[in-house]
């Protein structure tokens, strides 16, 4: 069986019937050589154990998960297509299984710099702020107070009712994805810099009759995100953070990590995060682990 025909035939059927792009043929070209290359130029008629060998000298050779299963996907289209035009009575991929690619573990700041970002957005709100705009200053204070003592996605945080502040509760109900209602908390600080947002706010007749808690001249009526995030990266810098470390969901996630290293359990952090799924809040397990390492250094009697 001619691999190297069957390679062009399935290229051609790639670009003339699915419109395939030429790097993306590029990319398949070269998958399926390789693999025809490595299996001794017999990839058309190669049998599961002669692809799972390819797949562990691929893996041995350093390749990536992701490369690993970019490789595999154009190998099992390969086959389809053979199987789908009479050329093979069998599909060799089909009891193969797709590397596990990992996910990868979220950006996150530690505590220390969490807290170099705080005090400089509390420093500017009482009077720092470098362009003297104290209304400016006084709304980024209540919203990274906000976000870090609740977790909010951001679209959440900036889309909060003025009924929140108004209150003053150690509790608000929030409205996330799916519709649903979840409680999160607020700190005492939070609460300060939102009391003190309120009353500034309060000051300016645009924005007194706003439901909002942060109102803005947009289409939604309140703050974007991406002037939160804009705003954001602004603070990090003067707080002698790369901007490039920071955005709205890495505080959320410095939030969640932060309640796991002191102790919180990983089910409290999934209903405060709002995940639908125990398993979206797993991406936090490597915190739990470094946690579990340090209490028995900490404490076991053996431990060096």
């Amino acid at each position: 069986m001619n691999s190297a025909a069957r390679i062009e035939a399935f290229l051609e059927m790639m670009s003339a019937e699915r419109g395939a792009a030429e790097n993306t043929l590029s990319s398949y070209r070269r998958d399926l050589e390789d693999a025809s290359e490595a299996i001794g130029g017999g990839l058309a008629g190669a049998g599961a154990a002669d692809i799972r060998a390819y797949l562990d000298d691929i893996a041995a050779r350093g390749f990536a998960p992701t490369s690993q299963a970019r490789k595999l996907s154009a190998i099992r289209q390969f086959f389809k297509f053979l199987y789908a035009e009479g050329l093979r009575g069998d599909d060799p991929t089909g009891t193969l299984d797709s590397p596990r690619k990992g996910r990868p573990l979220p950006k996150t700041m530690n505590e220390a710099e969490t807290g170099r970002l705080l005090d400089r957005a509390a420093e500017e709100a009482a009077g720092a702020a470098p362009d003297g705009d104290r209304l400016a200053a006084l709304r980024l204070h209540a919203l990274v107070e906000v976000l870090y003592a609740t977790g909010l996605r951001v679209s959440e945080l900036v889309g909060l009712p003025v009924t929140v502040a108004q209150r003053d509760d150690r509790f608000f109900m929030v409205r996330g994805k799916g519709d649903k209602e979840r409680m999160v908390p607020l700190s005492a600080k939070a609460r300060a810099a939102m009391r003190a947002w309120l009353s500034e706010r309060a000051s300016k007749p645009a924005l007194t009759d706003s439901p909002y808690l942060f109102p803005a001249a947009s289409d939604s009526g309140h703050l974007s995100r991406q002037v939160f995030a804009r705003d954001l990266k602004g603070l990090a810098a003067r707080a002698g953070i790369a901007s490039a470390k920071i955005s709205p969901h890495v505080l959320r996630h410095a939030f969640a990590s932060h309640l796991l290293q002191n102790g919180a359990d990983l089910r409290a952090v999934q209903q405060l995060l709002g995940h639908a799924d125990i398993s979206t809040t797993q991406i936090y397990t490597h915190v739990l682990e470094e946690r579990l390492v340090r209490l028995v250094n900490d404490h076991h009697p053996l431990a060096d």
